[in-house]
């Protein structure tokens, strides 16, 4: 969803292994079928847009704890997909496109760079609350001018809490 801030001339990350995405939902479903029937709605996603940051955030999971993910709305609405909902679900893949875990959105706040708190920046493994902005800021500006966009301190974003639900050895619960 978010979070790259390497070079923008990075290796593109690799399309996600969908078969395997699946493979791992159904898994989770099986496992928590009440869970699922609730909110049976799920997507693939990553936390970055080049292949090895890609793999760097997505171990944030684990190494850094990482609960916490933001994207600008407008890369919802320019891939067609709606912003996430509480309750639903997402396949977390690296850079390679491997599925790694599946995550459950908890809460949800749309607002501007200015709306994140110390909590949600520690959240998301940036650290204290000015590196994340200017982590977010370099990543949104770059993002933005790539689709001939600019960004601005005013940009929508989307903030995300959520919890890791699989694979069970690691889930929060």
């Amino acid at each position: 969803m978010d979070d790259d801030t390497h070079d923008a001339a990075g290796r593109p990350a690799a399309p996600f292994d969908m078969a395997a995405a699946r493979a791992m939902w159904e898994e989770y479903s099986a496992a928590n079928p009440d869970i699922v029937a609730e909110h049976p709605e799920w997507e693939v996603d990553r936390f970055a847009d080049t292949a090895d940051y890609a793999t760097e955030i997505v171990e944030w999971v684990e190494t850094r704890d990482k609960r916490a993910t933001s994207d600008l709305v407008d890369t919802f609405l320019q891939r067609g997909v709606p912003l996430p909902r509480v309750g639903a679900h997402w396949v977390v893949c690296d850079g390679e496109g491997k599925p790694r875990y599946v995550l459950r959105t908890l809460s949800l706040r749309l607002g501007t760079i200015w709306s994140a708190d110390e909590a949600f920046a520690a959240a998301e493994g940036d650290g204290t609350l000015d590196e994340w902005r200017d982590v977010h800021r370099r990543y949104w500006t770059r993002i933005c001018a790539s689709r001939g966009e600019v960004f601005t301190d005013a940009t929508p974003v989307v903030l995300e809490r959520f919890e890791v639900v699989w694979p069970a050895a690691v889930a929060d619960r």
